[in-house]
């Protein structure tokens, strides 16, 4: 393992060495008169985390509706993105850069070579800090390259600039703009899975058939990596506190990760899946999931509940989940749990 994160050091090093002195994003001498005219564009988010991938359904959602005619390449790391995108009716093909490249180096030469030899109208880069994303963009044969920064600098941005989500959405308007297209002015769509009608009733279906009444039910999950992992001791205490407040007009459902594991031991019904759909089926049938920062906190914000985030570690105002009533909670700031069950009396009253 600490090979591993020494050679993925190492990597990262050498890309940020030949990405540092790369071109900001520039606005092509010619505008684009008619959105018609784009028809292949490359997405570039070369990160493999579901959290990460979720996130970038909000520029998806941007540059379909700028572009209805145009068809959309996605270049990811792992295999959840076709998953993810699965009901979203413009994406192409869909480039996945290997997650070990020094394990498999003739695919991730491969990946790099098929980037070089396609010929896009448009590329753009997600995450502006992301070295493969701006290097993907730089090598790409297309005549607009957005590499995911601001075009001006000096611009007073949105209160919400810095969300992650958010940010990239903002910068492609930006760049839009400048290219002479009319830009969007709503807010920034949230964060979206697609669920299909079929999926959301097997998911009432499988929620059904763990209780025996009719109550509403409310998510937890309980896990998360590394340090954004709260412990047992504070998993079980908040868990106290929520069957006090709400078992008699509420079924709690914890819903396990992966690793099968539950920092209160199992002691509430629960719910286990590897499909992400699935898991993400079963929670949008829920009233409110509230759980600690983690790929399936973004996956429940994904199927539009209420969704109370705990942030430990994270940035909140970068990672918080934003619509259908959701917050975020800086719990190194607001640390008496009895709030926490506040925000959620006030969201379930809405």
């Amino acid at each position: 393992m600490k090979i591993s994160k020494n050679i993925n050091s190492i990597r990262r090093s050498i890309m940020r060495f030949f990405t540092k002195n790369m071109s900001t994003s520039k606005v092509s001498s010619k505008s684009i008169e008619d959105p018609a005219q784009i028809k292949k564009i490359l997405i570039c988010r070369p990160n493999g985390r579901l959290g990460n991938l979720l996130l970038i359904t909000p520029l998806i959602k941007e540059v379909s509706s700028t572009f209805p005619n145009a068809r959309i390449d996605l270049f990811v790391k792992g295999g959840l993105m076709p998953i993810i995108l699965k009901n979203y009716p413009q994406i192409g093909e869909i480039i996945v850069l290997p997650k070990k490249p020094f394990n498999h180096l003739f695919a991730y030469l491969g990946v790099w070579l098929n980037i070089k030899r396609k010929k896009y109208d448009m590329v753009l880069n997600v995450d502006k800090d992301s070295s493969s994303g701006r290097l993907a963009v730089e090598i790409s044969q297309a005549a607009y390259k957005f590499y995911g920064d601001t075009i001006n600098d000096d611009e007073v941005k949105q209160d919400d600039y810095h969300h992650i989500a958010k940010y990239p959405v903002y910068n492609f308007r930006e760049y839009l703009k400048a290219l002479g297209i009319s830009i969007n002015s709503n807010p920034v769509a949230t964060i979206d899975l697609e669920l299909s009608k079929e999926e959301i009733n097997q998911g009432r279906k499988i929620l059904n058939g763990k209780f025996e009444n009719q109550k509403k039910t409310i998510a937890i999950f309980t896990y998360a990596t590394s340090d954004k992992c709260y412990s047992e001791l504070w998993w079980n205490d908040f868990y106290e506190l929520l069957k006090r407040k709400y078992e008699r007009d509420y079924n709690i459902i914890e819903i396990l990760p992966l690793e099968n594991a539950s920092q209160i031991r199992f002691k509430a019904t629960s719910f286990y899946s590897k499909d992400i759909r699935e898991i993400g089926s079963v929670i949008a049938n829920t009233a409110i999931f509230i759980g600690a920062d983690s790929g399936i906190m973004h996956l429940a914000k994904s199927v539009h509940i209420p969704v109370v985030g705990l942030f430990s570690v994270s940035n909140c105002k970068k990672y918080e989940p934003y619509g259908d009533g959701s917050i975020g909670i800086d719990t190194k700031i607001k640390f008496n749990k009895n709030l926490y069950i506040l925000e959620m009396d006030r969201i379930l009253l809405e």
